[in-house]
């Protein structure tokens, strides 16, 4: 019998399968997916993911009730949080970290392999 895997081994496994996404360790005990240099969003264990998006998109996810404010930037659009809490919220949060994904990719291109 197979343990099931973990919230942050479920996203990991999902979002390193796209191109040109690296992650790890972050400077701050978070585990980054970047694209290049470009981070698209981390995860704080199995509890937590953060990522930053354009004012306008943060502001239409938090009232859709994806998103809430960062805790280190309580009241300011652009940083957000997002529980893990159950699958539904591992699959939202793939779904958050692929629109960052998305953005990047549609402006920068997909980073060469090292």
């Amino acid at each position: 019998m197979t343990k099931p895997l973990s919230a942050s081994q479920q996203i990991t496994n999902e979002v390193t399968s796209w191109p040109g996404v690296e992650a790890g360790p972050g400077k701050r005990g978070e585990f980054a997916f970047k694209v290049g240099s470009r981070e698209i969003g981390h995860l704080h264990g199995d509890r937590a993911a953060h990522f930053s998006f354009p004012k306008d998109v943060w502001r239409d996810l938090k009232e859709q009730g994806r998103i809430t404010y960062h805790p280190v930037f309580p009241d300011s659009p652009g940083p957000a949080s997002r529980r893990i809490d159950n699958d539904e919220d591992v699959r939202d949060v793939i779904e958050l970290l692929r629109l960052n994904y998305d953005r990047i990719v549609a402006r920068f291109g997909v980073p060469e392999p090292a």
